[in-house]
């Protein structure tokens, strides 16, 4: 029995969109060397260059709310389009900016233009399959991103080794690639009617939503260790050396390129709570044994439990926050959603890396636990109540 079958039906929007983004994906390099570039190609401090990066951080923050509401009022397809097309220009330009004034302005801009793509894409996506379809859906895109990703950065790395310019510049022609390639095969697309919001209730004001939002987001700290006191311990603390460091997220990759998109086909019927609190589950205990994994091998095991972990829970979210949304305000839901994610990222590996250092990775890695124990539970509750679909 093929384990992919599900996907047989879905329309071709989803295929449009999946295959834009991995066009994008295939180019992303500019982020993962915008500290090497600041700090080797323009000889900045790396004080400096962490600032660039909080930059970069307020503009993926400030941007979800705005501009999801942006899509629902002039069409998730538009949005995305413009957000492809400006961000790749953004990209292209930056190089040329000679001084700190022009170039934190610029990333700022940046990043708002490019977290701009995450709310249109789910509420698009969102649009144009039925409930019980969801979470197969997402986790295909999810899909077409970490296929883009295993590419990208290492296709950087040998760019960056000739000209860092040529980084930030094959980067934008990729975006301007996929904007190509989305403009000319999707015109129009299932979604609702730009300018039809309707007297729904706004995002910012929805208790339920706003409580599985705040559920998620410790969770989700916890899983962005992976950038924050994972290396430390893996490298710094086991000396377990780089490479190795790097054969972690390659079996990440494998797993959810694998895995990910049949297993969610098989969880399409379960309750939210359900696949939220199982995701979390695994987040907790692959993080929590961390602190016990001193050998390869061990630590090659706690990989694939918080894997599944992400594979479980990152769809179900997306499917949840897509079914609580009224369908004209799906594009202002997913803002609120990519805002908890970008808060998660800016303040998880920040928090652990403290925690690691003025507590010590014992403490660090049984807090990750409970955190997302607690996180679990607070978003299967949530999850369970029935939502605005039947899913």
């Amino acid at each position: 029995m093929n384990p992919w079958r599900g996907l047989g039906g879905l329309p071709r929007e989803v295929w449009l969109i999946c295959a834009t983004t991995l066009v994008n994906r295939l180019g992303t390099m500019a982020l993962p060397f915008l500290v090497l570039y600041l700090t080797e190609g323009r000889r900045w401090r790396a004080e400096e260059a962490g600032i660039a990066m909080l930059v970069y951080g307020a503009g993926a923050l400030v941007t979800g709310p705005f501009s999801g509401r942006l899509a629902d009022r002039l069409g998730h397809l538009r949005v995305l389009k413009a957000s492809l097309w400006t961000s790749g220009v953004a990209m292209m330009l930056l190089p040329f900016a000679s001084g700190r004034l022009a170039l934190y302005p610029l990333i700022f801009l940046w990043a708002a233009l490019t977290q701009a793509f995450w709310p249109s894409s789910m509420a698009l996506l969102a649009g144009v399959v039925g409930p019980t379809q969801r979470k197969a859906v997402y986790s295909l895109h999810r899909l077409a991103v970490n296929l883009g990703m295993s590419v990208g950065p290492a296709l950087g790395g040998l760019i960056a080794h000739r000209s860092y310019t040529w980084v930030f510049w094959v980067d934008g022609l990729t975006t301007l690639a996929s904007a190509l390639l989305l403009s000319i095969f999707l015109t129009r697309a299932a979604a609702p009617e730009p300018g039809a919001l309707g007297p729904t209730t706004r995002a910012w004001r929805d208790r339920r939503l706003l409580l599985l939002l705040f559920a998620f987001v410790p969770v989700v700290m916890v899983f962005f260790q992976v950038e924050g006191a994972l290396p430390l311990w893996v490298v710094r603390d086991l000396r377990l050396g780089n490479p190795f460091f790097g054969l972690l997220f390659s079996l990440n990759t494998l797993l959810i390129v694998a895995i990910e998109v049949p297993l969610n086909l098989r969880m399409a019927h379960w309750p939210h709570g359900r696949q939220l609190l199982a995701g979390s589950l695994c987040y907790a205990v692959g993080f929590g044994l961390t602190g016990w994994a001193t050998t390869r091998g061990l630590l090659l095991a706690t990989v694939v439990i918080w894997t599944f972990g992400e594979m479980i829970l990152l769809p179900a979210m997306s499917d949840a926050v897509a079914s609580l949304a009224p369908p004209e305000r799906r594009g202002e839901y997913m803002g609120l959603y990519s805002t908890a994610f970008a808060a998660a990222l800016t303040l998880g590996p920040w928090l652990g890396v403290t925690v690691y250092a003025k507590v010590g990775p014992p403490w660090l890695w049984a807090g990750c636990f409970v955190a997302a124990s607690l996180g679990g539970l607070a978003l299967f509750r949530l999850g369970t109540s029935p939502l605005h679909e039947s899913s």
